[in-house]
């Protein structure tokens, strides 16, 4: 009967494995079936790299490099300002704080992960737009800036989480044989345990950047939505997400501009699977 009963739920543990890549193929599928017909109007040279979207125009303008720039600006700045602080604290929780105050961080960690984008992003409208405004003395504080707070916020719960369960995972042989070495806490934090988990703590770093890079509602609402060329972060900005939230709802089905919305998710599924991809290889040591 035991036999049976782990028979049966390795075959259910297959089939759900089977039926997630099925599904993911599926979206795929059908991303390119309604995305690709874009490229009858206007050349995949134009799309990508065309600098004016106004997808209502006559003739329709559908040129994104404006929005894959706003995502890029808003996603190194808040990979700049997530990642050393992510790992730091990674570091802290898994090496030098103690038990109360570990255990005190990791639920604040998972309870910030479990914050809805949308709330964050009435926060940010709230509080982190008019600061931004006030100090550098802009215009507006919708900015690439802004979002890049925001977003470096988001992904620090998952950069933090996945880079504490890499640190944690050393073997405690290599600390117990540096401190015989006679090195310090520190060196040997950044010399042996560091190092030792450095593909866990890349693959925790990618996946919070997928998580910046698929974010929509927070960067919907505090980046501006100017679908323009940014020459500063201090300029508003709309991403590939925001531009698909935006408008899909207004698009004509059927239209040029429907069938770009569908493009753009084709080069969002295109550049998260990457990411994703990525992590893995770097968690599972194939690269």
């Amino acid at each position: 009967m035991r036999k049976i009963k782990e028979f049966l739920i390795e075959k259910l543990i297959l089939i759900c494995g089977l039926a997630s890549i099925f599904f993911v193929g599926l979206i795929f599928i059908f991303l390119l079936k309604e995305g690709l017909a874009v490229f009858k109007s206007v050349s995949a040279f134009a799309f990508l790299g065309g600098s004016k979207w106004y997808p209502i125009s006559e003739p329709p303008q559908l040129g994104i490099l404006p929005l894959i720039l706003g995502s890029l600006v808003v996603t190194v700045g808040a990979a700049i300002i997530s990642i050393p602080i992510g790992v730091g604290c990674a570091v802290y929780i898994a090496e030098i704080a103690p038990l109360k105050i570990k255990e005190v961080l990791k639920a604040g960690i998972e309870l910030l992960a479990a914050i809805p984008s949308v709330v964050l992003g009435f926060i940010g409208m709230i509080t982190l737009v008019p600061l931004v405004k006030k100090v550098f003395h802009l215009p507006t504080g919708l900015t690439a800036l802004s979002g890049s707070i925001m977003l470096a916020f988001m992904a620090m719960p998952t950069i933090v989480s996945i880079a504490e369960d890499a640190l944690y995972s050393v073997p405690k042989n290599y600390k117990e044989g540096a401190f015989a070495l006679g090195a310090t806490h520190w060196q040997t934090i950044y010399r042996v345990i560091l190092p030792a988990a450095s593909r866990g703590i890349l693959a925790a770093i990618m996946l919070g950047i997928g998580r910046v890079i698929g974010e929509t509602m927070a960067v919907m609402m505090i980046t501006g939505n100017a679908a323009v060329i940014p020459k500063s972060i201090l300029v508003p900005v709309r991403t590939l997400t925001a531009t698909i939230a935006a408008e899909m709802g207004e698009a004509v089905v059927g239209s040029e501009h429907y069938f770009a919305l569908f493009a753009i998710g084709i080069v969002l599924f295109v550049i998260s699977f990457a990411i994703n991809v990525t992590a893995d290889l770097c968690l599972h040591e194939r690269i």
